[in-house]
């Protein structure tokens, strides 16, 4: 099956810290690394890595980095054919890591910007090649609602990651096969706060009742919870590791789960799947370089079959 991915591509300019500054302190750096990034790229890198035919469809500047962020794809597999050159500069992401592995990101949008409706329009025979289509929330949101949409049209089985956070028109969610979202996110889609587990369940069935055929709701360290129309609930524990940095943990998890589906694995060995990933990839600095390969991911499996789970 093929994998498109429609959507963001960044340079990450990473700043490691002991601790994250407070509002109007200066901190000293313990240094900085360059790594390719964007979720959208992210998951097209997790997903060609996992064993995914993937195709991305994005845009980079007319800057030095443009050059190494598609480098950095076709070094992954992933078919770059179809990018798009845009004037100014490609997306940015300023991140600071600190000593438990946690981020904070900032944002510069660039070429993401620019990935315009007229864009997809002039390129919709990548969506009648495509068997699964992953979205995220780096490019204008007009152009991925056109997507859905045209998506639908086609019965391409879509994968929206709603991240950054943001309000979604209700008439999108019968739309989304499946809706891939942490606990903040799934506060700002639905409005409802997740303080309590009722709370989180009474999002979930919201976003279901609203039309969404399945809902992912990742946990980090604690796993994933999958719910579906058609399907009985899964919870997948989190896999016991040492974090060093969550860049790219959500990402690597999206991607690895659609190559998975894509394989023909049920959803239950494909959330094991992806959860095995994420985990990996959290043992490791910066974003594309450590997402793992499916031979990695298999052998993780293998070595963690007794299960040492948080």
């Amino acid at each position: 099956m093929n994998i498109l991915v429609i959507g963001s591509i960044n340079m990450d300019i990473v700043n490691r810290v002991g601790k994250h500054p407070l509002l109007g302190e200066t901190i000293k750096g313990l240094g900085t690394i360059y790594s390719p990034g964007g979720k959208g790229a992210n998951q097209a890198v997790a997903a060609a890595l996992a064993g995914g035919q993937v195709t991305m469809l994005g845009a980079v500047g007319k800057d030095p980095f443009s050059l190494e962020l598609v480098a950095s794809l076709e070094k992954s597999n992933v078919n770059t054919s179809e990018m798009i050159i845009k004037e100014g500069t490609s997306g940015m992401a300023f991140i600071t890591v600190d000593e438990a592995g946690e981020n904070s990101i900032i944002l510069s949008e660039g070429s993401n910007g620019q990935l315009s409706k007229k864009d997809v329009e002039e390129r919709l025979n990548l969506l009648d090649e495509a068997d699964i289509l992953l979205l995220q929330n780096e490019i204008p949101l007009e152009t991925t609602l056109f997507v859905l949409k045209e998506a639908a049209r086609r019965q391409v089985q879509t994968y929206f990651n709603p991240a950054p956070a943001l309000k979604i028109p209700t008439d999108a969610f019968p739309l989304i096969d499946f809706l891939i979202l942490n606990e903040t996110e799934v506060e700002v889609v639905t409005g409802i706060r997740i303080d309590k587990v009722e709370a989180q369940e009474r999002a979930i069935n919201w976003l279901i009742n609203h039309g969404v055929k399945a809902v992912i709701l990742t946990l980090g360290e604690q796993g994933s919870h999958y719910y579906s129309t058609i399907e009985s609930t899964i919870l997948t524990p989190g896999f016991k590791v040492n974090a060093v940095d969550t860049t790219a943990a959500g990402d690597t998890f999206i991607g690895s789960f659609a190559a998975a589906k894509a394989s023909g694995k049920g959803t239950k060995e494909a959330l094991l799947f992806a959860t095995a990933a994420s985990a990996i990839t959290v043992t490791r600095g910066g974003a594309q370089n450590s997402i793992p390969m499916k031979k990695e991911i298999e052998e993780f499996l293998q070595e963690n079959k007794e299960g040492l789970y948080y």
